[in-house]
């Protein structure tokens, strides 16, 4: 993660959790719809966070 982090501590911790289950082998789309309910995400942290992982998967063939 070389992207500079939010300074809200759920965004951070929204980040955490999406990059651990990806890990684990969950898509990325569906953790996308999931987080902002399990982390209470207002629409900018949503987008924020979404924002992150399209940058951080650009161009690895990672597909949503």
């Amino acid at each position: 993660m070389s992207t500079i982090m939010p300074d809200s501590k759920k965004v951070r911790d929204a980040i955490k959790w999406v990059d651990s289950e990806l890990s684990e082998g969950r898509s990325l789309s569906k953790l996308l719809q999931e987080v902002g309910m399990r982390f209470n995400l207002g629409p900018r942290d949503q987008e924020f966070v979404r924002d992150f992982f399209a940058r951080e998967y650009e161009g690895d063939g990672e597909k949503e």
